[in-house]
């Protein structure tokens, strides 16, 4: 952002070609509005950061589908896989990209570039990743890893890495062990070191008894204190036979969100790293996670009472013809991951500890803009990041990919909070009724 506004009104203009200019103002890649010439392609600038943190952080992302997903501005996070791909099938040059990820580019006289179906696979896969790796560990190199060397400016928790046979793409985090097998532990993570001794592929070997870190108890134990696990104090029962009108169901739903935003402000000040934060970051995290928060909650620890004693009230709730006939696509879209993600939870069972750690991870969003101490957050980030995989594979032996199965919840719930804001007031009524009872209904034939 900071290099587009050092150019001038004509500066910017120059760009683009006069002839085609209109047509050229068209990201190559999701067709959203394109702000300039990013990395050797005309772009806008939410696929330049994507790009970028790609690049920057050697992400190696996965395709649920056919790898062949439609990019659009509305679908384009969908599938962060198909998107990287597009991005370097259209020319975007990764050798433009500074070394040391921040802002400025280099090489800027270079444009699109035109690289293998070879080479594309290599950096899809991580392999391309691995090479400059070892490429610079055998030129003894410490700059290139160092934990602490990677700057992110995204929208997303960016912990980088290379891929290993343990490490997937979740929420923009990477679980990067692989890459500092044989390292000294940073100062950060020496309280935890046994993290860093496993095999790269241990998840193939039997399970080995092993104990949880005392540090990484203790830390845990302070999250599970910060929270509060009462039941929730909104009234949701009601008379057999009354019907509930859709201003009732509104103002109940208001309620129940004023309450869980009320023990958010509550959990931030009982939080362990507390006191290592400023109040304007603190501001700055709640107001733009909030909403994944109180989400995240309803799906786990007051799952109980939300599929309960709520789906109880909105099953009492009769939308008119035009309510169902004016429900949004985003509703429904909405709908149908709330559902997923519900039966997600449900067939995971996460305990206490594991919501509290996932908790802190979507809270510490180090790439939240007006932060004023992103790399003290991307620390602390990893730091429970860390613990929370130390936790699960302790307490879940059996269980090798339940920590992804885990961190992958994250990004959809992230996905789904964004859309929710999308979705016009007056249709929450019917939304959660028909989330609430399908997913009551499923449970209840199982």
């Amino acid at each position: 952002m900071a290099q587009n506004a050092a150019h001038s009104p004509a500066q910017k203009r120059s760009l683009w070609a006069p002839d085609d200019r209109a047509e050229q103002r068209t990201c190559l890649i999701c067709g959203d509005r394109a702000t300039g010439l990013h990395y050797g392609i005309i772009s806008c600038e939410g696929c330049k950061g994507f790009f970028k943190r790609s690049i920057c952080n050697k992400r190696v992302y996965r395709c649920s589908r056919d790898k062949n997903c439609v990019m659009s501005r509305k679908q384009r996070n969908r599938c962060q896989y198909c998107r990287l791909l597009k991005c370097l099938q259209m020319g975007m040059n990764r050798k433009a990209i500074r070394e040391d990820g921040m802002p400025g580019g280099r090489n800027k006289s270079i444009g699109p570039v035109q690289i293998s179906e070879e080479e594309i696979e290599r950096i899809m896969s991580g392999q391309e990743f691995e090479e400059e790796a070892n490429h610079w560990s055998n030129h003894g190199d410490s700059d290139h890893s160092s934990p602490g060397n990677r700057a992110s400016e995204s929208n997303q928790p960016s912990p980088g890495s290379t891929m290993s046979s343990r490490s997937v793409e979740l929420n923009g985090f990477m679980a990067f062990r692989e890459q500092y097998m044989g390292m000294s532990v940073p100062p950060h993570y020496q309280y935890i070191p046994h993290l860093f001794s496993y095999s790269a592929h241990s998840p193939l070997l039997p399970p080995q008894a092993r104990s949880l870190d005392p540090q990484s108890y203790s830390l845990i134990h302070q999250l599970v204190s910060a929270e509060d696990l009462e039941p929730l104090g909104t009234p949701m029962l009601i008379e057999d036979g009354y019907a509930v009108t859709q201003a009732e169901l509104f103002a109940l739903l208001c309620r129940l969100a004023d309450e869980l935003l009320f023990r958010q402000i509550a959990w931030i000040k009982k939080l362990p790293f507390f006191c290592e934060l400023s109040i304007k970051d603190y501001t700055c995290l709640l107001s733009s996670t909030w909403q994944e928060l109180i989400l995240l909650s309803s799906l786990t620890v007051y799952s109980k009472q939300i599929f309960g004693e709520l789906a109880d009230v909105t099953a009492k709730y009769s939308p008119s013809d035009e309510e169902l006939h004016r429900f949004s696509d985003e509703g429904m879209e909405v709908i149908e991951r709330l559902i997923y993600l519900y039966h997600k939870f449900h067939q995971l069972k996460v305990s206490n500890e594991e919501y509290a750690c996932m908790k802190a991870i979507n809270f510490l969003n180090q790439d939240i803009r007006g932060l004023t101490s992103a790399s003290q957050l991307e620390q602390l980030n990893k730091r429970y990041w860390y613990i929370c995989q130390d936790f699960t594979e302790y307490k879940y032996t059996h269980q090798p990919n339940r920590f992804p199965d885990l961190m992958m919840c994250l990004p959809e719930i992230r996905y789904i909070a964004g859309k929710m804001v999308n979705v016009p007031l007056e249709q929450l009524p019917l939304l959660f009724k028909v989330v609430l009872h399908s997913c009551k209904t499923s449970v209840s034939k199982e």
